[in-house]
This record gives C-alpha cells, sequence and structure tokens, in this order.
C-alpha cells in the first residue's frame, strides 16, 4: 500500500498553525511527546512509548568466537523490524528507505560511537567472546521512529544482564540466575537521538515531529549526544540547507533535551530495579 500523502487542507492548516506558533497536538515547538518506558519480565525487554509511537527492543546474547584479527572483542549487533502492524506503508519481508536510514542511525549512535565496551564481552581471547544482539520492533508508527528506536535500544542494553560464567581449562560454562547474580554489560555513555523537522524555509525548528509533520516538512536532521555534551553523530539526509547558526541553535536544543531524556530513562530503570529486589525479597 502506497502512503497516503496529507491533503491540502492539513498542509495549510499545519503550517499556519507554526506560524502562529502554535503545534496541532498543542505542544511547544522543542516540546518532546510524552515518554514512557515499560520492562518485560527478563532483563533486556524494553517497550518504548513516544505518543503513538511504539518501539519494542529485545537484547540476547550468545558465545561466539571473535575476529583474528581483534581476538579480545566482542559483537554488538542491531536488527530492526518494520511491519504492516506499525503501518500499512511497511510490506513484510521489503525494506523500505525509511527503515534503512533508521538502521544506519542507530547503527551510528550505539555501535560507532563505541557506547559498548565490547572488550568487556571477551571471555578468552582469541576463542570465545558474546555477541549481543538487539532486535528493535516496531509497533506503532506516528512519527520519529529513529528518536523512539534509540532510546528502546540504550534502554535495553542497559537493562539487560548476561549468565554469569565459569571458565575451567578453555571449556566455558554459562551459570543460571539461581546460581550467580547476571551481569549488566558494561556501559561508556548513553548515546540519545533528538530528531528535528523544519519548515516555511527553516524559519520554524521543531522537536520530535509526528507523522503528519514528517510528511509536511521541507527539511530535517538527527542529532546524536551524551549528558557530557559529546556530539556522538549527526545526520542530514536531504531538504533545505542549513546555515550554521540554525545548526548550533538545534545543538543547544539537543543538549537539554538529551539531560531529560537520560534522566527519565534512569530513572524508569531505577524503579524497575526496586522492583525486582522487593519482589526477589517475597
Amino acid at each position: 500500500m502506497k502512503e497516503t500523502e496529507p491533503s491540502n487542507n492539513e498542509r495549510e492548516f499545519l503550517l499556519q498553525a507554526l506560524k502562529d506558533g502554535h503545534r496541532i497536538d498543542g505542544r511547544k515547538f522543542y516540546d518532546f511527546r510524552t515518554l514512557r518506558l515499560s520492562f518485560g519480565s527478563e532483563f533486556g525487554a524494553v517497550e518504548v512509548q513516544l505518543g503513538n509511537t511504539r518501539v519494542l527492543a529485545k537484547v540476547s546474547c550468545e558465545v561466539v568466537r571473535p575476529y583474528t584479527d581483534k581476538p579480545t572483542e566482542g559483537f554488538v549487533h542491531f536488527n530492526t523490524e518494520m511491519s504492516p502492524m506499525a503501518s500499512s506503508t511497511f510490506e513484510i519481508g521489503k525494506q523500505t528507505n525509511e527503515e534503512i536510514l533508521v538502521s544506519r542511525l542507530i547503527e551510528k549512535a550505539l555501535r560507532r560511537s563505541r557506547a559498548i565496551d565490547t572488550e568487556g564481552l571477551c571471555i578468552v581471547a582469541g576463542e570465545k567472546v558474546w555477541s549481543v544482539r538487539v532486535d528493535i520492533h516496531f509497533l506503532d508508527h506516528d512519527g520519529n521512529l529513529v528518536d523512539a528506536a534509540c532510546i528502546a535500544a540504550i534502554t535495553a542494553l542497559m537493562h539487560f544482564r548476561r549468565p554469569e560464567i565459569v571458565v575451567d581449562n578453555g571449556e566455558v560454562t554459562l551459570l543460571s540466575i539461581e546460581e550467580a547474580n547476571p551481569v549488566p554489560l558494561s556501559i561508556y555513555h548513553i548515546p540519545i537521538c533528538v530528531s528535528f523537522a523544519f519548515f516555511n524555509k527553516g524559519q520554524h525548528v521543531i522537536v520530535d515531529p509526528t507523522y503528519l509533520e514528517e510528511q509536511v516538512k521541507e527539511g530535517d536532521m538527527t542529532m546524536t549526544l551524551n549528558i557530557h555534551k559529546e556530539v556522538c553523530a549527526l545526520s542530514k539526509a536531504g531538504g533545505i540547507s542549513l546555515e550554521m547558526d540554525q545548526i548550533l541553535q538545534c545543538t543547544r536544543i539537543a543538549v537539554v533535551k538529551v539531560t531529560e531524556l537520560t534522566e527519565q530513562i534512569q530513572a524508569a530503570l531505577d524503579a524497575d530495579a526496586k522492583k525486582r529486589n522487593i519482589s526477589r525479597r517475597k
């Protein structure tokens, strides 16, 4: 099914609202939609709801052989799945340009920024390492899949626990959760994507665009930063050109948003850990 284009009336109404200083869902230009994080019964399963956009991330791991040129490094892989359940524009077994773009942005944001300590995934140098896989499933598409997917992936990685291991004469034994507490991954920093959309020849800039806003936008840009104000990645795929002061303005906005989102993620993880400890005592 082809993507349904917004009508002329919808376009004009949205653009006029922006000119009047409003967004049609009532948010201010630099406001994110409400973020909700829910955790599964197993470690590493996280569902993110950003407004009406929903993304599920699930982390798993297995023991594999490392590359010969990197004998002490494990692996972190990301896999995205967009199905018709999220949007009728997606087809089973057929990658859309949007899915390719989202996959590349997640790779840049999390793997290439070296957020995860891959050397900490080594078990026996040159013989056995952990291979960590993050499966990202898009459940509902109402815009800004990149930011929702990034939040889901990094939160799932922070929530995940791998089995404790015992190495005896090169033999690796995985211990169950009853035998030993599972081990968290070593994470250097928390990259967060912040997406912008531009309208009216770049005069109006908004954060966290909805699906309708994405259809009407004249350009976009995604910045990936961490709480230390380090820029991990920047992506701008076409659209209107930007002046340097516009990019700097977006950077200042992103720094504030990344701090807010990181605090929300950490608070949700702390609440879940507390809940699990109480359940374990009972």
